[in-house]
Order: C-alpha cells, then sequence, then structure tokens
C-alpha cells in the first residue's frame, strides 16, 4: 500500500488494481468505501479495457470472439509501482500473454494519482503498444460514503453543473443499456437522495451532459466534489439494499446497449488509439468538508 499525506488528507493505494483504497481527513474521518463485501466489495476500481458488460459477456475483435466479465480485467491485475514523490505517485500495467488472450491488443495502462490540499488528480495514461490501431474504454467507480445514513432514509443531496433535468439511460437485459432515454427533474441544480433513489440501480448519463458532481449533506453543506471531462457518468448504489456508500464514476465508454452483436471497435463510446500514441485523462476529488 502507498501512501500520501499533506496537512488535509491521507490517501492510500494499492498496487493490485493500482486502486485508491482510503481518504482520510486530518482528522481520521474516512470518505472512501472500506469495502464490505456485504454491499460491495471494491472501493474504487478503475475499468479497463471495457466499461459495464458487453452482450452475453462476449465481444468480437480482429476475427475472434472473447470472454469478458464486467468493467474487465484491470482492476484484479496488479501493477507495478512506477514511481512516487511526496505528492504523486504512478502504477503501470504492460499487456502480457494473459491479456492478450483475453483481449487482443498490446497497451500500457498507466494510473496516476496526485494530492494537492484537499483534492486528490486521478489520472490515467494508455499507450498502443501494438503495430496496429486499438480500441478500448476506460473508467473510474469510486464509492463514497453517504454523508447523512440513518434510519430516516435521508442521504443527502447531489448537485450538478446544469440545471433543471438530465437525460440518462437504464441498465437494461443482461446488463447492457437499454436504449429508452429517460429525464431526470431536479430541483434547480440539486437532487434528493434518500433510500429509493437507485432503486431503478444506474442513472447513466450520457452525451457529456455534465462536467462536475458535488454530494451535499441533508442541509446541503459541502462535503465532497468530482470534476472530470468524460462523456459518460455513472451514478449507482447498489439497488434495494440501503448501502451506505454512493459512486459517482466518469466514464469515457459505457456498457453494450441490449442486443449488440457487432465488433469491438463499433461499440458505444469506445476509443481508438493509433499506433504509438497516448490516450490521457484525469478527473478531480475534492474533498469540500476538509477546507
Amino acid at each position: 500500500m502507498e501512501q500520501l499525506k499533506n496537512e488535509k488528507l491521507t490517501i492510500k493505494v494499492k498496487e493490485h488494481g493500482a486502486e485508491l483504497c482510503s481518504i482520510t481527513d486530518s482528522k481520521g474521518k474516512e470518505y472512501l468505501w472500506q469495502a464490505d463485501p456485504a454491499f460491495w466489495k471494491r472501493h474504487s476500481p478503475v475499468l479497463f479495457p471495457i466499461v459495464g458488460s458487453v452482450w452475453n459477456g462476449e465481444f468480437k475483435a480482429e476475427g475472434k470472439t472473447y470472454k469478458m466479465s464486467q468493467h474487465g480485467f484491470a482492476r484484479d491485475t496488479d501493477f507495478t509501482l512506477v514511481s512516487k514523490t511526496e505528492n504523486e505517485v504512478w502504477f503501470a500495467l504492460d499487456s502480457n500473454n494473459a491479456t492478450i488472450e483475453a483481449y487482443p491488443y498490446r497497451f500500457r495502462l498507466e494510473i496516476g494519482y496526485h494530492l494537492e490540499g484537499n483534492t486528490i488528480k486521478v489520472m490515467w495514461k494508455v499507450e498502443n503498444k501494438d503495430n496496429k490501431e486499438i480500441f478500448f474504454q476506460i473508467g473510474a467507480h469510486p464509492a463514497f460514503y453517504y454523508p447523512n445514513y440513518g434510519e430516516d432514509g435521508e442521504r443527502g443531496y447531489f448537485r450538478f453543473d446544469i440545471k433543471d433535468s438530465f437525460r440518462y439511460l437504464k441498465i437494461g437485459e443482461k446488463a447492457c443499456a437499454s436504449l429508452v432515454e429517460h429525464k431526470q427533474e431536479l430541483d434547480g441544480h440539486d437532487l434528493h437522495l434518500d433510500i429509493h433513489t437507485f432503486d431503478i440501480d444506474t442513472f447513466i448519463v450520457h452525451d457529456s451532459q455534465l462536467k462536475s458532481v458535488a454530494l451535499l449533506d441533508k442541509n446541503k453543506s459541502p462535503y465532497l466534489s468530482l470534476y472530470f471531462d468524460a462523456p459518460v457518468v455513472g451514478l449507482w448504489s447498489p439497488p434495494t439494499k440501503n448501502a451506505p456508500f454512493v459512486c459517482i464514476e466518469p466514464w469515457y465508454g459505457r456498457c453494450d446497449h441490449e442486443n449488440f452483436t457487432g465488433e469491438f471497435r463499433e461499440r458505444d463510446n469506445v476509443n481508438a488509439l493509433k499506433q504509438g500514441e497516448t490516450f490521457s485523462a484525469s478527473y478531480d476529488i475534492r474533498i469540500d468538508a476538509a477546507e
């Protein structure tokens, strides 16, 4: 476990999955879900080379059919520590025989974390190491404790950088996206969160509608915020489980739509990378309550 610490926050990252496992403030308060398997056994996995599920658990690429479980293999693979300074740490995963059997592209995936003040910048780099164009998706899945969690069912609020409403897709058959679009009304910029908000499972907010999502307590006091430039954002908490956490997930990709049987390169929100090129992206987690 690698640790970065300053006067406001301490974060911990493990080499397995290069996964962020803890965010605590100077008083020891934990903000990141601590992976109780009774609800969900992860903290903040990185999703690669797919986000979500592929139809029937398989995809077609380069003339073959491959099996792939939800969210890909990176979250369950050991990374190598590449570098560490006082406020930044980087890990890497290089394609190998095992990854090639599951996904027919050669790549280098680097995941970094930079700590400054009350903000954690999560950074991704995907390098094409193949002799052909490669295709991939990548996404975040951080889970945060609700600021309010009690018997009254109150969970606080989301505050968005857009007003009045947003459009979203739901999870449908075989954990893939239904293409029927829905509309979520907002109270100004805010969505009240309670025990039933995620009975629908996941809000898949597509088409680059959002650039930030803040989590507020029941008095609408700032708790934490995420800032990103991703085309898709997933909002999720385990349905019907009364879980103590919520996920705010910037995605460069999403699950297949129902009945999709095309090539991997034809998947919705897939990223293409030419030989020798590198894809870079990042998002920020700001712990507002640690100001």
